[in-house]
């Protein structure tokens, strides 16, 4: 079992701030436009602001055009394979698929399918207090 996904909820709520407890351990989600990395146009890494697990690149990053899926740091894919597990969410009456961290069980946001503004068809909407940046 992952010792990450083992810590005590009272790990998390030293470790992150009320922010990013809110969001990555309640399922909470980031006000759209509020978050730093929205408009983020450096070249690097994006990790998981939980447990530092690498999550997204900015090769994949895109401005997205979807109506309702702009305002927050949106990715085609996944840095590396098995990084981000994929998680029916019917919460809040709708039908969507939650990106979890496969190492910590933080909630990153949803991920949708069959977007036409991607190369791969998916759509990571993510909040940026779920992550942290590294320049390349």
């Amino acid at each position: 079992m992952n010792d990450m996904k083992d810590k005590p909820e009272e790990y998390w709520k030293e470790k992150l701030t009320p922010e990013q407890y809110r969001v990555l351990r309640e399922k909470g989600t980031e006000a759209p436009f509020s978050g730093k990395y929205t408009e983020n146009n450096e070249a690097g890494v994006y990790k998981c602001a939980a447990c530092g697990a690498m999550l997204f690149t900015t090769d994949a990053q895109h401005e997205s055009k979807t109506p309702g899926l702009t305002g927050w740091p949106s990715f085609s894919e996944i840095a590396e394979s098995g990084s981000v597990e994929l998680v029916e969410d019917n919460s809040m009456g709708m039908n969507r698929i939650e990106a979890i961290c496969a190492n910590c069980g933080g909630h990153l946001g949803h991920v949708f399918e069959g977007v036409n503004d991607t190369p791969t068809g998916k759509h990571y909407c993510i909040n940026s207090c779920a992550l942290d940046f590294t320049k390349k």
